[in-house]
């Protein structure tokens, strides 16, 4: 059994190479580990110390975009080349915890899953922060939850795992943060076999370096809609 990480970065230099220690020391014992960090155009330096981490790890991949894609551009690159036979999305802001991959795992390893999202709203440990943002959340997974006939609590979670199979039943389009309801009305089209679990959440703000907004929300509405009734 292989893991792959795939961890799309864009201009995350206080924080990548902590990332990076934290999921090497997370991963869990009996499965072969790659790491693959895929800068989006990166400006602040961030490339500088990925390809440091690089040469330091022998099991980290990186892949250079010229210019800035997308988060989802960023994950279809990495997709492409992942060997595993599970993989796991992990954004390089700190705000999810590596040391929680064994309770995103655990489903699949135990056959009951195809693919487990994170929730942050299943009474784990979250950082206070923008209600009107957890207003949106919650509207977007309600209306998600109408389109698809499943009952998810946090559509928009980064923190998924899947098995691998899972890419090569679906064709994945979106460049930016529509990746999130793209990937969840195509996994629930497929009928797919969804958990989710309880994980905690370190949220930044805007000064920290946070980068959706509330533009990113209206897309998304018109992602849910394009990809449930017309791709």
């Amino acid at each position: 059994m292989k893991l792959s990480v795939v961890m799309p970065v864009y201009n995350e230099v206080k924080t990548v190479e902590e990332v990076v220690s934290c999921v090497n020391a997370a991963l869990s014992e009996g499965l072969e580990k790659e790491i693959i960090i895929v800068d989006d155009g990166s400006t602040d330096g961030t490339r500088v110390i990925i390809e440091k981490i690089h040469q330091r790890h022998k099991n980290v991949k990186i892949f250079l975009h010229d210019r800035n894609q997308g988060k989802g551009a960023a994950l279809r690159t990495g997709f492409k080349s992942a060997t595993g036979d599970i993989i796991i999305i992990q954004d390089a802001d700190l705000e999810y915890d590596p040391r929680e991959y064994p309770a995103l795992l655990q489903p699949i390893l135990d056959g009951r899953a195809d693919v487990v999202y994170g929730s942050r709203f299943l009474a784990g440990p979250h950082r206070v922060l923008f209600f009107w943002h957890y207003l949106a959340n919650q509207f977007l997974t309600f209306l998600s939850n109408v389109l698809t006939n499943i009952n998810l609590t946090d559509m928009e979670t980064c923190f998924k795992a899947f098995k691998r199979d899972v890419l090569e039943d679906i064709t994945l389009k979106s460049n930016r943060f529509g990746f999130e309801p793209e990937f969840t009305m195509k996994v629930a089209k497929k009928k797919f076999r969804i958990y989710e679990v309880p994980i905690s959440y370190s949220g930044r703000d805007y000064s920290e370096g946070k980068k959706i907004t509330w533009k990113d929300g209206v897309a998304a509405l018109y992602t849910m809609l394009k990809f449930r009734f017309f791709d």
